[in-house]
């Protein structure tokens, strides 16, 4: 197969193409390092037997096997450069442990494990893998400029396949390089003779792109060769040297070391430009707008089991050329560059070697701009700066947008795309302290990096300036005097050891901006010293403490209910004992207290002449249940308000923890810890469907942590049956959220209220979430029922 000229490709007559007077596959070898091999690696060798250069931009050499399964992918490996008239181009492939001599210095480099037997190449207009699996079809795609087929390959050219390779034999055309589209014909077997494009032969280069000669002097890798066109690069474990670029970014702390871009960037939107250098404990000597030649081995980190790779040069050495250079441009992030689908998939398994479609989804987009520098300009903050350095930003101001400032995470299957972490690489400026719906205005530029927390982010050389747009805390209204305000709100870990700041603001929280609800119920209370593991497991100190500061806040003189966790057999901190406890102001509404609840010991329904009551109060759920291991048992309590029994649930349901992140190289990402939540969730729906049994009117409330979301399986297994209703779905969607994480606004928190809560007011107030100085990661929530309107019959 072949074309009439060296740019263009004829015209296909039935579903054949005319035999090639210029580039052709002069030689295939697919025995390299294999035993009883001399050369170390395999090769591909292309020739041009036409009177001009041939060129090769945009082209590929891919590799099928010989006898294709349903299941075999043509491999790819890109090619940049020209064939000179007369002249070879040489392509390294997959290196073996046998072998003695090195290829000459490759022209192009790969990483396909060929075959020495059997097996097909074909020289290809395009680096899409082709699709094709039978001579028919592949006679028929006009991308193929020239396929050879040897030892029993069934997709070939003409009669049959050319025959003889082995570890030690080559299939090469003769010297005049002709092309009668017949494999059988123009191909035999013979030893390996690979020839680069400068004539050089085996012994003569290290086939990793150096080759000797001038150490100023770039050898043939590119920064675009490393990156390739899926997530792993295709010389990943392979040595390169004196890959060009100019330093665009440099990182003095941590994982240290240095970002470089290449200037003069291929035609493929798929090849990222940049990469970076990783020198470990030793500070970069290099600085921004360095002209540098760095060699070393090409390797893919992964910051954590489930992530994606960043791309890396590491054990580099580097010679600097020129310094003061100017910066290769940015990359613009913006609504425009930036796709609406998210990311690939792949059945739950890995996309890593799926070929990146940056038009198509956000996250191929920003991994074909690994390592390169990107910007964007007057971006909203869409997660608070937090205590690491970092803050998020949206670059797609439309997207989901919250009515406070920040982007809403709606659904499992639309996530935000414009999100970006941001972090500094100026370590002597202090990083700004935003919170949502400030703003980032100007430019901001850097290198884009990955990481476990959050993805790509962009290392700021330079950071935009911060305008406070003025978020303020939220306060909600009182409650009426015939109405029952219930309130739920994670204190992220108090204990009586916290520093006094920690407990006035939480408390203050509690008495002025939720306005004092009448029934409070506190998620992440600990023991009374805190992740001491010494056994411990009473929370007298801490709710004394906690309960002092909301008086002196100007709330009420709560009371409090809970149950004390068996030591270290309800998760969260070792040694903490977190639990569930209810503070109820006994001016307002009265609890009431039924002996035989404690950690091992489950509460029930039982029916009255005057409806549901509990057997234990406060009690909890079925502790025994497998659904509860290493996890908060919820506290039921029965309050009376106004002569009205309502019984209230607190939960606090397992974490996410172990979930596959969902930036990682998993599609769709593995959501495990959902199996222990929907097993929570069936619990406590059982329970309340008890209470219901009871008494249909039973006024109950269900709230607390559940560490899902209100679209999740977990809300839905709770709801079974219409025996609760999520509140958070009666807010406007903008309104949808109690907690940020990675700059997505989402719900952790609910309260779900029972059919016989007809009249009520509900409000989710925000005042930590949002916001960079925060004294908990939960904002709190209040329901007030009005229950002289909700009474029986």
């Amino acid at each position: 197969m072949g074309v009439a000229s060296a740019f263009a490709i004829t015209s296909l007559p039935a579903a054949y193409a005319t035999p090639s007077a210029t580039a052709v596959i002069s030689e295939v070898y697919g025995g390299g390092g294999n035993s009883g091999a001399t050369l170390t690696r395999d090769f591909v060798e292309l020739g041009n037997a036409g009177s001009a250069a041939y060129d090769l931009a945009g082209y590929s050499v891919q590799y099928l096997p010989g006898a294709p399964s349903a299941s075999s992918l043509w491999q790819v490996t890109a090619l940049n450069g020209s064939v000179a008239p007369g002249g070879r181009f040489l392509v390294a492939e997959a290196a073996g442990t046998g072998g003695s001599t090195a290829l000459p210095t490759a022209d192009a480099t790969g990483s396909v494990a060929m075959s020495a037997t059997s097996g097909t190449i074909a020289l290809v207009s395009g680096t899409t893998a082709l699709t094709c699996k039978t001579a028919a079809d592949c006679a028929a795609d006009g991308r193929i400029v020239d396929l050879v087929g040897y030892g029993s390959a069934l997709v070939r050219e003409g009669s049959g396949p050319a025959t003889g390779a082995s570890n030690t034999a080559a299939v090469a055309r003769g010297a005049a390089l002709g092309d009668t589209d017949d494999n059988a014909a123009d191909l035999s077997a013979g030893t390996p003779s690979p020839v680069n494009s400068a004539g050089q032969t085996p012994g003569s280069g290290d086939g990793g792109g150096d080759g000797g000669g001038d150490p100023t002097t770039p050898g043939t890798v590119r920064v675009h060769d490393i990156q390739g066109t899926t997530r792993l690069s295709p010389l990943a474990g392979q040595t390169v040297t004196r890959v060009p670029g100019i330093v665009t970014g440099v990182r003095t702390t941590g994982s240290k070391g240095y970002w470089i871009q290449d200037p003069a960037a291929d035609a493929d939107s798929r090849t990222s430009e940049g990469v970076f250098v990783y020198t470990g404990s030793a500070t970069p000597t290099v600085g921004v707008g360095d002209s540098v030649l760095v060699s070393g081995k090409v390797s893919e980190y992964y910051p954590s089991s489930t992530s994606q790779s960043v791309t890396e040069l590491t054990a580099p050495t580097a010679t600097v050329l020129s310094s003061g250079n100017a910066l290769p441009a940015a990359v613009t992030v913006d609504a425009t560059s930036v796709p609406a689908a998210y990311i690939p998939t792949a059945g739950g398994g890995s996309i890593e070697s799926s070929a990146l479609e940056p038009a198509v989804y956000a996250q191929d987009f920003y991994e074909s701009a690994e390592g390169m520098r990107v910007a964007f300009s007057d971006a909203r903050v869409v997660g608070a700066s937090d205590a690491y350095g970092e803050l998020w930003v949206t670059v797609k101001p439309d997207e989901n947008a919250t009515t406070r400032g920040g982007t809403l995470y709606s659904s499992y299957d639309q996530p935000n795309t414009g999100r970006l972490e941001v972090m500094s690489l100026d370590t002597t400026a202090s990083f700004p302290s935003a919170d949502v719906g400030d703003e980032l205005s100007g430019t901001t530029t850097g290198p884009l990096d990955y990481s476990t927390y959050g993805g790509y982010n962009v290392q700021a050389t330079q950071l935009g300036t911060l305008v406070d747009n003025g978020l303020k805390p939220e306060v909600t209204r009182r409650q009426k005097g015939d109405e029952l305000a219930v309130a739920t709100y994670n204190v992220e870990n108090l204990d009586a050891l916290d520093a006094q700041e920690k407990i006035d603001r939480l408390a203050h929280g509690v008495a002025v901006n939720l306005n004092s609800p009448d029934v409070v119920a506190l998620e992440e209370i600990q023991d009374d010293n805190g992740a001491t593991n010494d056994g411990t497991v009473t929370s007298e100190a801490t709710l004394k403490r906690f309960t002092d500061a909301i008086r002196a806040a100007g709330g009420p003189r709560y009371q409090w209910r809970y149950i004390a966790p068996t030591d270290n057999q309800d998760g969260g901190e070792p040694g903490g004992n977190i639990r569930q406890v209810f503070l109820f102001n006994p001016k307002r509404v009265s609890f009431t207290d039924r002996a035989g609840g404690d950690a091992v010991t489950a509460t029930s329904v039982v029916k009255t002449r005057k409806g549901a009551k509990l057997t234990a109060s406060p009690g909890r759920i079925d502790p025994a249940s497998d659904a509860w291991d290493n996890s908060r048992k919820p506290l039921v309590g029965e309050f009376v308000f106004h002569g009205e029994t309502v019984f209230v649930i607190a939960n606090h349901f397992t974490s996410k923890g172990g979930d596959q992140p969902l930036h990682g190289r998993y599609q769709p990402p593995s959501r495990s810890s959902e199996t222990q939540r929907q097993a929570q969730a069936a619990e406590v729906n059982t329970f309340v469907k008890s209470l219901l049994a009871a008494d249909r009117n039973a006024k109950t409330v269900v709230l607390g942590d559940l560490n899902d979301y209100e679209f999740s399986q977990t809300v839905t297994t709770l709801t079974d049956g219409k025996v609760l209703k999520p509140l958070i779905t009666t807010l406007p969607a903008a309104e949808r959220y109690t907690y940020v994480y990675d700059g997505n606004s989402q719900t952790l928190d609910h309260i779900l209220t029972s059919p016989a809560v007809t009249h009520y007011d509900y409000d989710v107030v925000h005042i930590n979430a949002e916001f960079a100085d925060q004294a908990s990661d939960h904002d709190p929530q209040v329901v007030r029922i009005d229950v002289s309107r909700c009474r029986r019959g």
